[in-house]
This record gives C-alpha cells, structure tokens and sequence, in this order.
C-alpha cells in the first residue's frame, strides 16, 4: 500500500519479564496489555498499517532465519498483515510467558529482515517497537552491524520498559496537559535495576544517541506513558477528499477552488447485519416483506400497487414516486456564488449551523486563481468582511446559504465557509423582563458573587498580561465517548460472547470531569452562592382537584343506588334496553326533520314522541 506503514512488535517473553513482587503486574503483563491495546487501535481505526509480532525468548524456535546455532528462541508470530480480531485473539491465548532467554540484538536483525521480505511493497514509513525489561543479554559486538542496518532501510527504531532512561519508575508526563486520567496504581514502582539491566540500559541509550543523535532519548518509552496515550481508541483516518468548483462573482468573475471538508460530525459506521442467533451467519436469515389491507382478512397487496402518502390534517393526500421526483429542487450543478458582501458583525455566531465546515483554497497548479483568491481573503480581512455565498454540492442536493469569512495562517490563507440559517430554521422566544420584578432583582453582591463563580470556572490558563498560555479542558484531544464505550463493548463481545458486558472504563468517566484545578478552585464561590441564594422549604401545596375528582364520588353513588333499586327480571331488562333504542332512533329522526324537512313534520313526530313516552 502507497500510505501504508509497517509496525513490527518485537515482545521479550523471557523468564525475567515473569518476575515480579507480590502484588504488582509482571513486566510480561504490562507489555502484553499495551501491545494489546496498540493492535485494539489499529483494529477500530480501520487502519492500513500492516503489523507484525516477534516475540524472543520462547522455549521454540520459529523463524525463517533460525539455523543450528543462530536466530534460537525466536518465534515470529505473526507475518506482516492487517491487524484484525484474529491477531487479537492470538495475542491474548498464543503469547505465553518463556523459560528461555535471547539475546536483544537478535530481534532487532530478524526485524530488519522481516521487513525487507516484504520489500516489494511501497511503505510509507517502517517501524520496530521492543517491549522488554532488560533483563535479557546485549551483545556488544552487534551494536555496530544493527545501527547500519536500520540507517541503510531508514526504519525508526523505539524501546518500552518498565522504567524511564534514567533508571526510574514511567513518571506518565508524556501526555500534554492536567487533565490526565489514567490511574497511577496501575504501574507501581519497580525496585532497583539489577546490573543486567543496568547494562542494558546502557547499551539502549547509546543505540538510540547513535540513530537518533540528540533525540535519541525521545524514543524510549515507559510503559505507563503510552498505556495512557493508548487507553483511546484511536479515531478513524480519513483521507481528504478534494471538492473542485467555480467560485463565481457576478456574471464576469469566476475563481478556480477546491474545497475540503474540515470539520464534520463523525458517525458511527453502520456495520451492523441481522444473522441466526445459534449459527452466527447471515446468510441463515432470509427476509421477506409483505404488504397487507387492515381489514378481517389482511389482504395482501402487491408491491406495486402502493403509493406513499402524506397525512395533512385528518386527510391522506396520495404522493408517487413521480410526484416526489417533480417537487425536487432542479440545480444546475455544484455552484459556490458570491450572493453579496456583509459586515462580520452582522453574523453572529449562534447562527452558524449545518454539519460541516469547509476550508476553500485556489485550485492546484492555478497561479491565476491564487492571486485571485488571495486578494478576495485579504481584502475581505482587511474591511473585516464575509461574502454571504449560494453553496450546492451537485446537481442532486439543496442549495445552501452559507458565509465564507477569510481565514489567514502562516502556512496559508483561505475562505472558511459555514451553513447559515433560513428564516423556518430560526426561533424566536419572548421571555419577560427579570427587571420588573422586584422579587427577581439581584443585589450587587448577588451579582458579584456571580461573577467570582463564573471566574473561577474560566477554563483556560491566563497570565496577569492576559496572554493565553494553556487551555485546561482541551475537547479536542478527547475522543468520542459514544465510540470508545462501543469499540469496548465489540471487543469484550468478540472474545467472550457469553459474558455480560464489562461496567465503563475508569478513564472514560474521568475524561468528561472538570479538570482537578476548577473544581479547587469554585469551592469558596460556591460556598458565597449558598450563603446569598439560600433554598427555603415551600412547604406542600394544596392538591388541585380536576372536575374528574369532584364528580367521581357522586356518579358511583348514582350508579350504586340504581343498582339496589332495580329488581327487574332479565327480560324485562332486555325489553328496556329495546325500548331505549327505539327511542333514540326515534330522537335521530326528529333532529332529521328539524333540519331535512321543516318544523310542520317535527311537530307530528313529537306528538309521536309525547305519546310513547
């Protein structure tokens, strides 16, 4: 694959990544439930990267490299491909603690020649990851020969341990900001480092320092740190997909443009099939719709004696598929017109709606366009303008009326368009005034202690000049909670199926939290808004009585005292009933003539009337 990356995992599964001391997770643990959660990532993503896993230190030996005295207590587990469910499932069942040991430098050649068997496909990039303690030899004298080798193939090189490069506990600083969440506890400190491993680190440091130079620390990882650069599911790449156009002014002016999708909601993919409940196969179930009339004996209907309709009022108003085709909004095209020019403060921001934000550059290659659109944006930037535009996608979809503001950056300038409002899309609500009514109005130290409250749940960082230096709550670093709960919940499902699903992860919940300084710190405001906005009892009010309560008692009383005072027989009850409903067809044919025939015939049926009764 031309954007491809190839990942080679290379796991140390020796006897010393077993060890541990009582209470705390293995070195072997650790390692496995980060890989783990590397491939989970590379899984969810749908990610092109091909991964490969060499684990060293098995009791076998399993590699196309191995011979009578070299490349022993080497297994490849897996070739380079891409990583699924299965990989998974190997991982978790086929990576096994070893009682053998190998030398690290041996993985880190099987590596190289691992990804130069695949060397006739075009990767982009080629990475070897070692997850081990140090606890397993470093021959010397193959230091020289391997860092030639990953400079001759331009393959990155980055080691996880247990502990940092100096020696001490992951301190987990790797992520940027405050707001971490992941659990201290799941890491503990380890004790000193034996003098293998001192050796190790020793022989680590200076591979990295002679691949890397003065960055070269840079690629050693704990793996406390991306245990928590990795507890994310990692979100799905999408590549950018150019929107070539017209950008018309007037009936003269016409720019050259692409445009590009940058910001739009991201919905779950719906990979989601009916299969048989014991079989697990989808092709087990066959559907079949029938269409049937809602009378006694459920009439079927062929299909192609339906039409849609479209209730209104308490009517059916028929609408076919003709008809539906005839009302479609008929475009030319795909259009981006400049309809006018407006102030920026004449759009305020709670207007801005739609699902998408477009970036619009001039079309490549296009150094006509480009200084056209170029002075287009500075001018517009300059009188602190946006052209209101008439935006269509294609031929097939409604036309839009959007605003495109300019947007300039040191990299580049651009046109940022955003959907606008038509007047059905606006609501207008008419509140009454808070100002009179005197029970409602604030004191100034009402409206103080507000304003300390609001202060001090600011969520960015500002120095006394006011200059923003850091933003406490970055929301755009947090992945959708709605896909990592549902990725976890397909995982879970996939190994074990018969298992309730697993309560929420801990770092999930903690994401959404207000970050540990803004809590600290709206104690004492909050403290001041109790004391000035105190909750007073109302007391219980009065239960209101619907006419239904009144008259309830009184229609039962009415009903009990009919009942104890009949004692007619079952006929002549029957009889009664006759009798009422004669009578009241009697009553329908009176209204009738009333209205039908004139007052001289419903004289004569009331005379009627007057004598039954």
């Amino acid at each position: 694959p031309a954007k491809a990356a190839a990942v080679v995992l290379c796991m140390d599964v020796g006897f010393g990544m077993s060890n541990s001391a009582p209470g705390e997770e293995s070195p072997f643990e650790q390692a496995k439930k980060v890989m783990t959660m590397f491939v989970q990532r590379q899984v969810f993503a749908e990610s092109k990267d091909e991964a490969a896993i060499i684990l060293f230190g098995t009791d076998d030996t399993k590699n196309p490299l191995a011979n009578e005295d070299q490349y022993q207590h080497i297994t490849v587990q897996r070739h380079l491909m891409l990583p699924d469910f299965d990989l998974l499932e190997d991982m978790q069942n086929g990576i096994q603690p070893g009682s053998a040991q190998a030398d690290i430098a041996i993985p880190l050649d099987s590596s190289v020649c691992l990804i130069d068997l695949f060397r006739g496909k075009k990767y982009e990039k080629r990475h070897v990851e070692v997850f081990t303690d140090l606890s397993s030899p470093f021959s010397e004298d193959q230091l020289d020969i391997i860092i030639a080798n990953f400079k001759r193939t331009g393959i990155s090189l980055q080691f996880f341990l247990p502990f940092t490069a100096d020696g001490e506990a992951g301190s987990g600083d790797a992520v940027d900001g405050p707001h971490s969440s992941t659990d201290r506890s799941a890491f503990p400190p380890r004790k000193g480092l034996s003098e293998q491993q001192k050796g190790g680190l020793g022989m680590v440091r200076k591979l990295m320092f002679a691949l890397e130079e003065e960055g070269g620390l840079d690629e050693i990882y704990t793996f406390r740190d991306c245990l928590e650069q990795l507890s994310m599911f990692k979100k799905i790449e999408r590549r950018p997909m150019a929107w070539p156009c017209q950008l018309t002014i007037g009936s003269n002016l016409s720019v050259r443009i692409v445009a590009y999708k940058s910001v739009t909601e991201e919905k779950v993919k719906k990979s989601w099939m009916v299969v048989d409940a014991k079989t697990l196969k989808r092709e087990d179930v066959q559907k079949e719709t029938v269409y049937c009339l809602n009378d006694d004996d459920e009439t079927e209907v062929q299909k192609d004696d339906i039409i849609q309709g479209f209730r209104y009022g308490s009517d059916i108003v028929p609408f076919s598929k003709v008809d539906e085709e005839q009302m479609k909004y008929k475009t030319e095209g795909k259009c981006f017109t400049v309809l006018g020019f407006s102030r920026s403060s004449q759009i305020p921001r709670h207007h801005y709606m739609g699902n998408q934000v477009l970036k619009v550059f001039a079309a490549k290659d296009d150094e006509a366009a480009a200084v056209a659109l170029s002075a287009l944006i500075r001018a517009l930037k300059e009188l602190d303008s946006v052209a209101i535009v008439r935006y269509a996608y294609d031929r097939r979809s409604h036309p839009q009326v959007g605003v495109a503001f300019p947007l300039i950056k040191e990299e580049y300038e651009c046109l940022v368009y955003v959907q606008l409002p038509y007047m059905e899309d606006l609501r207008q609500y008419m509140f009454s005034s808070l100002q009179n009514n005197k029970k409602c109005t604030p004191s100034g130290e009402c409206l103080s202690a507000v304003d300390s409250l609001i202060d001090s749940m600011n969520l960015v960082y500002e120095c006394d000049g006011g200059e923003t230096v850091e933003d406490l709550f970055k929301t755009s670093k947090f992945p959708n909670p709605q896909f990592q709960r549902l990725f976890q919940c397909l995982q879970h499902k996939a190994f074990h199926p018969d298992e309730p699903l697993p309560p929420i992860e801990e770092h999930l919940l903690k994401m959404l939290e207000a970050p540990q300084e803004v809590t600290e710190r709206i104690q004492a405001p909050l403290e001041k808004i109790k004391t000035l906005f105190p909750l007073k009892d109302a007391g219980k009010k009065k239960d209101q009585k619907t006419a239904q309560d009144i008259f309830k008692d009184r229609y039962a009383d009415r009903l009990l005292r009919k009942k104890k005072n009949s004692s007619k027989t079952d006929s002549s009850y029957r009889g009664t009933i006759i009798q009422r409903w004669y009578l009241g067809s009697l009553m329908t044919a009176v209204l009738k003539a009333h209205f039908n025939w004139g007052l001289s015939d419903t004289n004569i049926l009331l005379v009627k009337f007057s004598n039954l009764k």
